[in-house]
């Protein structure tokens, strides 16, 4: 008897339905799987023969064959155990269901019967709705994650048995349903704040610009200023993240299996701070089945790199593409997948390999050649791509004993929020522009006219600098942002003088 039963992997950050056909026949005991299974896949026929016979049920002893339809789609992960189950069950008589084609059916078996949580349940979810299914059979822990999808019913089940009671219509499971706002509404405060910050304005400022129009900023100073906490506490004055990006996100780290515990949900804009010894797979994704790297899981928060010149140069070179398209394609040899990477980007660096290069209190032990070998592993396209270059230095005795409450990162984030308002509104017709470091050419032309004086300024800047057409159009971005901060509807000319400061590194000073 032949039976098919809906089930879903994922490929990239994209759900897939998949068909599983059952076919039981007369002749030698042989359970054969077709259709690109991986390993997981192939060895799901020994827990589903456990699980079968320890639910109470019959295990067919006849000929079964598997096939994962479309069968020239590679198929990975145990997500299978349990349509493969079901389909076995009804192939063989013991269930008869009419509902069994409106539902698409995930989980992993475990030898008794119990149903496992698997990962990526998000994307399948909405592919099993965007594909017209009444509903999804999850694992129990896995059902709030599903039910974050609106327009399909989640049904979580703990056992096998339940699904088999379920779809026979023995037993009456209610669908979760999930009030995914009121989630969202419920953030935690960060434990980074603003208010530790002793000194450092002028960092605060650049930090505060950055986020209000999702500019990529790098900091340099000797070591000790404070880079790596000035960074950490960017995410505290970011914008709160949508439902759109919430979802989106999400997606992502339930495919590569990084949602915490008793989370399904991900309501804060994440932070990434990889190693410099991470490999350009880890960065930009890879692997035999592709998942997302790190700057894919900072996807709509923050990618800090911290040390900037003690990556692999190879590793930094990779980003160039990514921070420019907002996207990343990895290819292999059967399979090319497209991963979101829309981050902010944050680095810091010393000035040398000892880091105080220019310093005023500490020596500066380096050589010319060491240190002409440490400013070349930064290369200039990859430095052009970052919009925001600020000085850190060394607090004084005097601040670092400064008593005075500064300014929380809540008040800042206020402001943040106001700015980006505008800005959502400004590009409320342009599907891809969500803030003005994504405006396009056209976008810059029509948003960011300056005033004659204004013009002056820029060129005579960009001809000192010898800033790239790149550069050029960074300034106007920033400059954008800051009369946004301002609540100016045109660019003036102060305006441009401090977005043209922020391009001013450098590296030998």
């Amino acid at each position: 008897m032949l039976s098919k039963v809906k089930s879903s992997t994922v490929v990239g950050i994209d759900g897939v339905l998949v068909e599983v056909e059952i076919d039981i026949t007369n002749g030698l005991p042989m359970f054969s799987i077709v259709g690109l299974p991986d390993n997981a896949i192939r060895e799901s026929k020994d827990r589903v023969k456990s699980s079968v016979k320890n639910s109470g049920y019959e295990f067919p002893n006849k000929k079964i064959t598997v096939n994962l339809a479309p069968a020239d789609l590679k198929k990975e992960g145990a997500g299978f155990d349990l349509p493969l189950a079901i389909g076995l069950l009804q192939a063989s008589g013991i269930l008869s269901s009419d509902s069994l084609e409106n539902y698409t059916i995930i989980g992993e078996l475990s030898l008794d019967g119990a149903v496992r949580p698997v990962p990526g349940v998000l994307p399948m979810a909405l592919a099993a709705r965007d594909n017209g299914q009444k509903g999804i059979i999850v694992p129990s822990l896995n059902k709030k994650e599903a039910a974050i999808v609106d327009g399909i019913q989640v049904i979580g089940v703990e056992y096998l048995y339940q699904a088999v009671e379920f779809l026979s219509g023995e037993k009456d499971i209610a669908p979760t349903v999930l009030d995914t706002t009121k989630y969202l509404k419920g953030r935690t405060i960060s434990s980074h704040d603003f208010s530790d910050v002793k000194g450092q304005q002028h960092v605060k400022r650049a930090l505060e610009i950055a986020a209000s129009g999702g500019h990529n900023i790098l900091l340099k100073g000797p070591p000790g200023s404070g880079k790596t906490m000035l960074a950490r506490r960017l995410p505290s004055i970011l914008p709160d993240i949508s439902f759109e990006e919430a979802l989106e996100t999400t997606k992502i780290y339930s495919i590569n299996k990084l949602l915490p515990a008793g989370s399904f949900l991900i309501s804060e804009r994440p932070f990434r701070s990889p190693h410099h010894t991470i490999s350009d797979a880890g960065l930009i994704g890879g692997g035999t089945f592709p998942k997302p790297g790190e700057i894919s899981l900072a996807h709509n928060g923050v990618l800090f790199l911290d040390e900037l010149p003690e990556f692999k140069k190879n590793v930094l070179e990779s980003l160039r593409q990514p921070i420019e398209d907002g996207k990343v394609t990895v290819a292999r040899a059967n399979l090319t997948l497209t991963f979101p990477t829309k981050f902010m980007l944050a680095v810091s660096l010393n000035p040398c390999p000892c880091g105080f290069l220019g310093d005023k209190q500490n020596r500066c032990s380096c050589t010319p050649v060491q240190i002409q070998r440490y400013q070349n592993k930064m290369s200039g396209p990859l430095l052009d791509r970052i919009d925001i270059c600020v000085e850190v230095p060394a607090l004084p005795f005097k601040d670092l004993r400064d008593e005075t409450e500064t300014e929380t990162s809540i008040a800042i984030k206020n402001r943040v929020n106001n700015c980006r308002g505008m800005q959502q509104e400004r590009f409320k017709d342009t599907m891809e522009t969500y803030c003005n470091s994504q405006m396009s050419t056209k976008d810059i032309d029509k948003y960011c006219q300056l005033e004659a004086s204004s013009i002056t300024i820029l060129e005579k800047s960009v001809e000192k600098l010898g800033l790239s057409a790149r550069g050029y159009h960074r300034i106007l971005k920033i400059g954008r942002t800051i009369a946004d901060m301002d609540n100016s509807l045109n660019i003036k000319t102060k305006h441009i003088a401090e977005a043209i400061q922020y391009r001013r590194m450098k590296f030998n000073s």
